[in-house]
Formats: structure tokens, sequence, C-alpha cells
């Protein structure tokens, strides 16, 4: 996956995944995800994302605070289908579609799994292109890392398409520094205790004999 670089706002770019990956061994479609129901969004997402951290962590969990966004321009339309369709005369609406139909709900998901620290934000993006991390994610997480709101942020775009359903996402941190890679954590220093200085001493002058 390719991003323009006046896309990134100079972050670096961690790690990165897609579904469906290029090429003839792409990975299976999503698992179900346990908790989510009626619709392959959210699993589209949580998959993502996993493979994402994986490509830089390993195993969970993940160290550091490292923020969630997740970029929609098509939301998950088959819950929303879903709901309307359970709100026909006779019909009932599971709780789960409530549930499942907030975009944090799958964040937080994975931020439970992770053990994520940073920020959730969900947006729908104004131009969104199937497969790609749009430029208004990047600027959004350039401002989280910029504010000191995280470490790294997972950035997550996911569209549901007639050709089907397409994610991308890209683990970012901040531009590296001449003193070293924006990620590391700052050096401790030293702490120095001020110089203790012993109070003068007078002797008491001495009494004049009767």
């Amino acid at each position: 996956m390719t991003t323009p670089a006046d896309h990134t706002h100079g972050l670096r770019i961690l790690a990165e995944a897609r579904h469906p990956a290029p090429g003839p061994d792409g990975p299976p479609p999503p698992p179900p995800l346990p908790g989510f129901s009626a619709s392959g969004f959210n699993p589209l997402v949580a998959d993502t994302a996993e493979r994402c951290l994986r490509a830089h962590h390993g195993e969970p969990p993940a160290p550091g605070r490292t923020a969630l966004l997740l970029a929609s321009a098509s939301g998950d339309l088959e819950t929303a289908r879903a709901i309307e369709r359970s709100a026909e005369p006779g019909q009932r609406t599971g709780p789960l579609l409530f549930f499942q139909s907030n975009p944090n709900a799958v964040l937080g998901h994975i931020a439970a799994r992770w053990g994520l620290t940073g920020p959730v934000v969900a947006i729908c993006p104004a131009e969104a292109e199937p497969g790609r991390v749009p430029a208004e994610a990047f600027e959004l997480a350039a401002l989280l890392l910029q504010d000191g709101d995280a470490d790294r942020v997972l950035a997550v775009a996911a569209e549901q398409t007639p050709d089907g359903d397409l994610a991308a996402a890209v683990l970012l941190a901040g531009p590296a520094t001449e003193s070293g890679p924006a990620e590391t954590e700052p050096a401790e220093t030293e702490r120095t205790e001020p110089e203790r200085t012993e109070p003068e001493r007078t002797e008491p002058a001495a009494r004049p004999r009767p």
C-alpha cells in the first residue's frame, strides 16, 4: 500500500495492513467477531487493525500510548440496513444492533485486546478512496501526536462498497528528529540536590567574673 508523501504530514509509517491484501495469497474473509452480528464491517476493522499491530508489535499488549482512529465515509451499511429491517411491523430489533451501530464499539474491542490507552476517534472523511487511509486521517493523527495525546496512532480506513468491503490500516509515529526517533521515550535526567551549608556556629561570649 503506497501513501502519497504529501498526505502523511511528515509522520513515520511503522506498519501497514490492508484487506484484501494484494496478490493471490490474500487473507480469507475476516473471522467473526464475538459480540457483533449481522455485518462484516466490524470484523473487517478489527482484523485489519490486528494485522497492522502484529506487524510492528508481534503479540499484545502494545507498549506506550496508542490512539485509535477510524475513518469511514460509508459507515457500517449492513448494520444500518439490519436496523431498518428490524423496524418493520412484526420485527424486533436485537440489542447488539444498537451496540454495534456506534463505531466506537469495535474500537473499544481493539483497545481492550491490545491495551491501547490513547484517545479513540471516529471520523467521516469528506473524501475517501476505498482501500486507502485518507489524508484527513493523517492530518488528525499529526495533531494527536503534536499535542502529546499519544505516542503512536493506529489509523484504520474501512468502506463497504458494491464491489466488496475494503480496509487499510497504518501505525503512525511522529517524525524522526536529530536526537533520534520521536517514538522513543525521553531519557531520564539525573537530579542534583542543592548543596547544603551548615550554619556557622558562634561561641557565647565569656561572662565577666564578679
